[in-house]
């Protein structure tokens, strides 16, 4: 490339922001400029260009290719010197002028942002990449254009695995096969009143066809309530289908929910998408707060019409599906910042529920960890009995910001190295991973004091009263022999909540 056929692209410093004062802002941005060519070479910008993990190509306004990075050699099979000074279109033959999103933003002098593209290059080879497309522009005039291209070769190729699995399950099976479910309401551990409420409450709903929105923190089982529903439902004989939004690129999510026709682009052929596969039945999309705004609103129509149209269609296919979002995002957050739409949001929470954090539910902590000592004494052929009166203190004191999922693998790291009886504070010094561990050492740096030790001993005395008598202060006095006002004065001085346990 000559210098001033790269003229054009160091002109694009004047797009860069530059510290100005008031009086001479126009002097020190030409400054800036002058500065910024002189560091941006043509070695230096390709030295650049070439370390990054994403293919550059630019051109000029009449097609022609004046950069190519080797990131786009590794992507496409080019070598750099074969395709600079080509055209455009005679390097990809299997692309139009109406398919190039290089001609489309040359033409349109606005920017393309996260467009799917497949094409051949010369040799034949298929080409399947996310593309930004950027126009350069000088003087109100488009000089080129600069694509940034992200290959999702191997992302489509392991999604189109995925689809035909999920093809090859439903033609095997009747369609009253439940596909991929595992729980019920009785695989829901917890005796708190938050826990009661909730699950009381959705069985409630599961008898209904409304969509349902679940709010909680990473690591709390949102996906084991949504499977409960399912499970309870009407529909617990269709087929159940989860999918997690945040797994894949915008454009091949929308071909896996909504399937594709023969000839809609390179490589396509007629598949059904998720909802079809899903009708009569429940589809689980998780991490609803990764889609796109773009497919949010072609998913508001399946929920307002009860049609899908498959990518390249021209007709509707109707399905009967219910529809489970789950998100780690509060709803009122993702709102406020625009990434999930309000009219999306208003169908999806006809029943909205939120899962609370392990940390206000501590009360089922020791069924939890009974729970999973079990489900690890069986899988490791192992025969521990429970853990000691300091360790569940220890759990109740920490916050568990991964929660329940959290608390599992705590309990099947310290279970690969103990063999039997109670799990002791010196056993979890064989942990080896998390903020749990890190906690459980910076607890050993301060040792407790006799007075934190009996308080600790005394508060576990009150909760377990507590629970005995079902959060009645008078009756939990007596079976600790004190004055009701003395327990009372206790519950504030811990910061116990009686409420918890009725």
């Amino acid at each position: 490339m000559s210098n001033s056929s790269f003229a054009f692209f160091l002109a694009t410093g004047r797009n860069i922001p530059a510290l100005v004062e008031k009086n001479n802002g126009v002097m020190e941005m030409k400054k800036q400029e002058e500065r910024l060519k002189r560091i941006l070479s043509y070695e230096t910008v390709n030295q650049i260009f070439d370390a990054l993990d994403e293919g550059i190509i630019i051109v000029d306004r009449d097609y022609n290719i004046l950069f190519y990075n080797k990131t786009l050699t590794r992507i496409e099979g080019l070598e750099s010197n074969s395709v600079i000074g080509k055209k455009l279109l005679d390097v990809f033959p299997s692309l139009t002028p109406e398919e190039s999103t290089i001609y489309q933003v040359i033409k349109s002098a606005k920017p393309i942002f996260n467009r799917y593209q497949t094409y051949l290059n010369y040799k034949g080879k298929e080409i399947r990449t996310v593309n930004s497309t950027i126009p350069i522009i000088e003087n109100g005039q488009v000089l080129g254009a600069l694509e940034i291209s992200r290959d999702v070769s191997e992302l489509y190729d392991l999604s189109q695995k995925v689809l035909e699995l999920q093809q090859k399950l439903i033609g095997r099976k009747p369609r009253s096969a439940n596909i991929g479910l595992r729980y019920t309401f009785d695989s829901i551990i917890g005796r708190s009143q938050k826990i009661r409420e909730l699950v009381s409450l959705l069985k409630k709903v599961a008898g209904t066809t409304s969509s349902v929105l679940i709010y909680g923190e990473t690591g709390t089982g949102k996906e084991l309530f949504a499977q409960s529903i399912h499970s309870e439902s009407p529909r617990r004989n269709k087929p159940f289908i989860a999918q997690n939004c945040a797994a894949l690129p915008e454009t091949l999510l929308e071909s896996l929910l909504f399937g594709t026709t023969r000839g809609s682009f390179t490589g396509a052929e007629d598949k059904p998408g998720l909802f079809e596969q899903a009708d009569g039945g429940t589809l689980l999309l998780d991490e609803i707060n990764c889609m796109g705004l773009s497919l949010q609103s072609k998913l508001l129509r399946v929920l307002q019409e009860g049609v899908v149209r498959r990518i390249g269609a021209t007709y509707d296919i109707p399905v009967d599906v219910r529809i489970i979002a789950t998100t780690n995002e509060r709803p009122s957050e993702l709102l406020k910042s625009g990434r999930l739409r309000n009219d999306l949001f208003y169908r999806l929470s006809v029943i909205y529920v939120e899962i609370p954090p392990l940390r206000e539910r501590l009360e089922d902590i020791e069924d939890l960890v009974m729970h999973f000592i079990e489900k690890y004494n069986e899988k490791f052929k192992k025969n521990v009995k429970g853990v000691d009166r300091q360790v569940l203190s220890l759990f109740k004191e920490y916050p568990w910001p991964g929660n329940v999922r959290e608390l599992e693998h705590v309990i099947e790291g310290v279970m690969n190295y103990v063999d039997e009886g109670y799990i002791s504070l010196s056993d979890l010094k064989y942990l080896s991973f998390g903020s749990f561990k890190n906690y459980v050492e910076h607890k050993a740096e301060r040792p407790s004091t006799v007075k934190s030790r009996v308080d600790e001993y005394e508060k576990d005395l009150i909760i377990n009263a507590l629970k005995s008598t079902g959060g009645n202060i008078t009756k939990a006095a007596q079976l600790l022999g004190i004055k009701r006002q003395a327990l009372q004065y206790r519950l504030r001085k811990y910061g116990i909540d009686k409420k918890l346990f009725s």
